[in-house]
């Protein structure tokens, strides 16, 4: 008995110890892709204890806005700072979080119009896989997630939505919603040479919102509406209208979600608050879904 007590002891003090250290953000690491044909970086943060144990955890995939790129929720989100921070308060569960580059060669995270760089196959034929390999991730779906902020957060909702089998939530942060007016997404991409029309529909029609709910089959519908969804935009973000539609729209469609409206704009003090509270948000989904 003493020496279980004992045992018992030192394992406090061992997760304690690694609580206090904190994780670790390896800012820049490659994987190779066959897709775009060329190396792609992202950062990765381990949380606190990944290297003391054989754990397995839970995976949440942070995507960065325009104009920034992997390093983006490092430096200025402060990922490592808030992570460390709420999973220590025990707001959050332990869990690796991904934040791939999107910002290299071209810009965004869908398969282009023309078909000619498909950085969302990439995502899914690649990245997850290469994740799944290298870092000790829970594979199922129960344990993935995704979230990120304007352009990211636009990525989120059509990864969630092409895919709602992978993914057990999804928390698009002021979100750039993608194509609600077809002569506008028209004139953005008839920018490109070449061009043609019916890549152009084709292009909207899958990313629209309410042309993806309205051709899902009614098994995607069903794994759409099991997502665990948490939108949030600032009262006074640009694209805080958009981001209304999409609440519209999943009203409309019947997809269960929580819709915040909050004080602030198009800021990192914006992103940096919600941060906590998405993976807080995603955790409870690990456990409950």
């Amino acid at each position: 008995m003493r020496k279980q007590v004992i045992a018992a002891a030192w394992l406090v003090c061992a997760t304690v110890a690694a609580l206090a250290q904190g994780g670790q953000v390896f800012e820049t690491r490659t994987v190779k892709s066959t897709i775009l044909k060329a190396d792609r970086h992202y950062s990765v943060y381990l949380p606190a204890g990944y290297d003391d144990t054989d754990r397995s955890y839970p995976v949440l995939y942070l995507l960065h806005g325009s104009g920034d790129d992997h390093t983006g929720w490092v430096q200025f989100g402060q990922v490592q700072h808030i992570a460390d921070k709420a999973i220590a308060e025990g707001k959050a569960t332990p869990m690796i979080i991904v934040m791939p580059d999107a910002n290299t060669d071209r810009r965004g995270y869908f398969n282009d119009a023309k078909g000619d760089f498909n950085y969302e196959d990439f995502f899914f034929q690649e990245l997850i896989p290469h994740v799944e390999k290298t870092y000790r991730v829970r594979g199922e779906r129960r344990y993935r997630a995704v979230t990120g902020l304007s352009m990211g957060g636009g990525g989120t909702i059509y990864y969630a939505l092409h895919h709602p089998e992978l993914f057990a939530a999804a928390a698009p942060l002021s979100a750039s919603t993608g194509g609600w007016d077809f002569e506008k997404v028209k004139a953005r991409l008839e920018q490109q040479p070449g061009i043609t029309d019916a890549q152009i529909k084709a292009y909207f029609k899958r990313h629209n919102v309410e042309s993806v709910l309205a051709d899902a089959s009614a098994e995607d519908l069903k794994q759409i509406q099991a997502i665990h969804w948490y939108i949030s935009c600032g009262d006074e973000d640009f694209l805080y209208e958009d981001n209304a539609l999409l609440h519209i729209a999943f009203r409309k469609g019947e997809i269960p979600h929580e819709y915040r409206v909050k004080d602030g704009g198009h800021t990192w003090t914006y992103w940096r608050m919600e941060l906590p509270l998405v993976m807080e948000f995603v955790s409870k989904s690990f456990t409950q879904f």
